[in-house]
């Protein structure tokens, strides 16, 4: 992942560079910039944005967002500590795909609620269309997901999501959804 976020943000780095010779200073410049840009959101800033809460919470941290704010990338830290793994299965603990789906649809819900005009909305599934599931998800593995927007129309929006461990795609997904105020 740290190459890849290196290859993102690379152009944009000319001038870091310049002032950053060294390799140190450069990593320490890299990560000053990604955190300035709100590129990088850790769960404290999560919280500000999405209403979920344990246990219900699936996202950790959002690792990028695309500069036009329609992409987005997340991830989920699995452990054995989860308690649906307590009857998901016993003795062969593996994280149900609608949990998976759920973690997809946090990360897009992170990347609409960060924005000023979608704040303090509810995100709410509509549809799930083209659900695939190709591989199990166990304790100790890392669900980075990739979410994109496909549209977005006044309160309703789709997105495409997969959810994948160590590249290999776990699962995947397209969902339409609605971003309700709280009165509604």
């Amino acid at each position: 992942m740290k190459v890849q976020t290196l290859d993102i943000l690379t152009p944009t780095l000319a001038p870091c560079r310049a002032l950053a010779p060294a390799k140190a200073e450069r990593v320490t410049c890299l990560l000053r910039y990604v955190a300035e840009a709100h590129l990088l959101f850790d769960i404290a800033k999560i919280y500000e944005f999405l209403p979920h809460r344990y246990p219900m919470l699936l996202v950790d941290r959002l690792l990028s967002v695309s500069e036009d704010g329609t992409k987005c990338r997340g991830l989920k830290n699995v452990t054995i500590n989860e308690g649906f793994f307590q009857g998901h299965y016993p003795g062969k603990p593996i994280m149900p795909g609608v949990l998976i789906l759920e973690s997809i649809a946090q990360v897009g819900g992170a990347l609409f609620l960060s924005k000023p005009e979608y704040a303090g909305r509810i995100p709410l599934i509509g549809a799930i269309d083209d659900a695939k599931f190709k591989r199990m998800v166990v304790p100790g593995d890392q669900l980075i997901v990739d979410v994109e927007i496909l549209w977005i129309r006044g309160p309703i929006g789709r997105m495409r999501g997969v959810a994948t461990v160590d590249g290999e795609v776990a699962a995947s997904m397209e969902m339409t959804f609605k971003l309700a105020t709280k009165e509604s």
